[in-house]
Order: structure tokens, then C-alpha cells, then sequence
């Protein structure tokens, strides 16, 4: 049987708390945050997009979409 170590397989993105804040991070690199601005009222940010949104589900949601669409997305000159 072969050992297998950590390194090879596939890490996933792990949301982490903070204060007044939620991060998504794959490893050691951040993908995305999430702020909370006023009571019930969040602000995104992810693959140089942002956004405000009235619920966290709806603010990680939209980090987690943001980030996949930066993976799908061709250059268009390259």
C-alpha cells in the first residue's frame, strides 16, 4: 500500500472567524473576506470584486462566486 501525505491531496477553501469579519482561505493564501458594516448589513470582497449584501449566507455566497468565476474566466488577449 502507499503512504499517502497531506500534500497530495486537493486542500479546500476554509472559512475562518474574526472579529466583525469572516475569511476564506485556501492554505496560507486569502481568497476572500467578508465585513460586517452596520447590524444585518455585510460588505465582500473577492478576486477584485465587491459588494454589499443584508445577509452573511448571501455575503459568503457571493465571495465563494466571485472566485469561482475568476478561475473559469479566459484572458482575453493572451
Amino acid at each position: 500500500m502507499k503512504p499517502t501525505s497531506r500534500k497530495n491531496k486537493k486542500q479546500k477553501p476554509v472559512w475562518e472567524r474574526a472579529y466583525k469579519a469572516h475569511v476564506l482561505w485556501l492554505g496560507k493564501q486569502k481568497l476572500g473576506k467578508v465585513s460586517l458594516l452596520d447590524k444585518n448589513h455585510y460588505a465582500w470582497e473577492a478576486a477584485g470584486k465587491a459588494g454589499t449584501v443584508d445577509d452573511l449566507d448571501g455575503a459568503k455566497q457571493a465571495v465563494e462566486l466571485a472566485i469561482a468565476m475568476a478561475d473559469k474566466q479566459l484572458d482575453l488577449f493572451h
